[in-house]
């Protein structure tokens, strides 16, 4: 399809077409086989290619490595350098277990350090999970609600420590109990602003220059997929009800109730394509978090919500999110891959109320087959939202 496609384009774009002619030629034509970004510089660089069928037969570790380049309106142009490594912890090769470490610097002098974990212990019946970030990050926050409105901005620096460490253990095939710690801690927190609608905002919720909460959660999970860096079928269930402890450390008694909701389905039937459905809603039952920490666009487990938007771009005390995304293979080898997606939030003052601001946003990506065996992909993105929001997004692996 890309072969025939590339020639249009010729006189319009010369020079890149030149460079993916030069890149991608060897994919052109019915290739059935699986192949990789390895491969194609294999087949370029004319070396011979590693026995396939050996490597798969083992249980890995299987990694990714990407230096990456991309803009976004909160942080200016962002260089990172992102792994991703992907095992299995028995013969039964039943579920992937996978880590994710990635470090980034920004044009605006922002940097962080995020770690994601996934690891299933077949024998043990038991998964860790884990999100362990560290931040520096000045920033522009926008106060609290669906319609906050970005001439309403304040700047604000604070450096940020997140230690989030889970333990399932099943309870039944593909359904996990479990307990885990959670603590979110910001410190020189500094608002360039002493005065309008976002600095009161935030000192309603926020006293001084620190805050933390820190709470131990009961967790509910129902997981059926085999990969979950890259979804080809199945469901996605995690529950959680976190109480945050003065006697642990946290500023003030309070409680949020997390509810998160996935489901993967190929579409057609036939097809190798999937149609994805991601469902993200964030409580907050009972007193007040401290301003950073409520419920916020961008600030789930692997800061994929809200695509077009700025994490943080929408903040409130309950936040109900919805995504749907069509994954469809370029090429028959799977090295090429594309998605449109759409998504929609709102920010509730309280439950139940009555829902009035639903705030859209949409795009469009790549998908590059960076390692066949892990089926992790290179996924690039650009978002759109209203009020002239964009960005572009990288991901090791599928958004949800």
């Amino acid at each position: 399809m890309i072969c025939k496609i590339l020639p249009v384009f010729y006189r319009k774009f010369p020079l890149l077409i030149v460079v993916c002619y030069i890149i991608f030629l060897p994919v052109c034509g019915q290739v059935t086989n699986t192949q990789d970004i390895k491969d194609i510089f294999d087949k370029v660089l004319r070396m011979k290619p590693e026995n396939d069928s050996l490597k798969m037969k083992g249980n890995g570790p299987f990694f990714s490595v990407l230096p990456a380049f991309g803009y976004a309106l909160q942080s200016g142009y962002t260089g990172a350098f992102t792994t991703s490594t992907s095992f299995y912890t028995s013969q039964s090769k039943d579920k992937f277990s996978n880590i994710n470490a990635n470090a980034y610097y920004s044009q605006y002098h922002q940097y962080w350090i995020t770690t994601n974990s996934n690891i299933f212990i077949d024998k043990l019946k038991l998964h860790l999970f884990g999100d362990w970030r560290y931040y520096n990050f000045p920033t522009n926050t926008y106060g609290i609600g669906s319609y906050s409105s970005l001439s309403n901005v304040l700047s604000i620096d604070y450096s940020y420590f997140r230690f989030y460490q889970l333990v399932f253990k099943e309870v039944s095939h593909n359904v996990f109990a479990g307990i885990g710690y959670n603590l979110d801690l910001h410190w020189n927190i500094r608002e360039n602003s002493d005065s309008g609608k976002v600095y009161k905002q935030i000192q309603r919720y926020q006293n001084g220059s620190k805050s933390v909460s820190s709470g131990i959660s009961l967790n509910f999970q129902f997981d059926n997929r085999k990969n979950s860096i890259n979804p080809k079928g199945g469901s996605y269930a995690n529950i959680q009800f976190r109480p945050n402890f003065t006697f642990l450390g946290s500023d003030q008694n309070w409680q949020s109730l997390l509810i998160d909701l996935r489901h993967y389905l190929k579409f057609p039937s036939s097809s190798r394509n999937i149609l994805a459905f991601w469902s993200y809603n964030n409580f907050t039952l009972s007193s007040k978090p401290p301003y950073l920490d409520m419920p916020s666009i961008g600030w789930d487990d692997y800061s994929n919500t809200g695509r077009g938007y700025v994490p943080g771009r929408f903040t409130g005390r309950n936040l109900l999110y919805i995504e749907s995304e069509y994954r469809f293979t370029l090429t028959n080898n799977d090295l090429l891959g594309g998605v449109v997606f759409g998504n929609a939030e709102t920010i509730l003052k309280k439950l139940p109320s009555e829902l009035r601001t639903v705030i859209p946003g949409w795009g469009f990506g790549l998908r590059i087959k960076l390692n066949k065996f892990s089926n992790t992909n290179l996924a690039i993105d650009y978002g759109f939202g209203i009020g002239g929001s964009r960005g572009l997004f990288f991901n090791l692996g599928e958004v949800f």
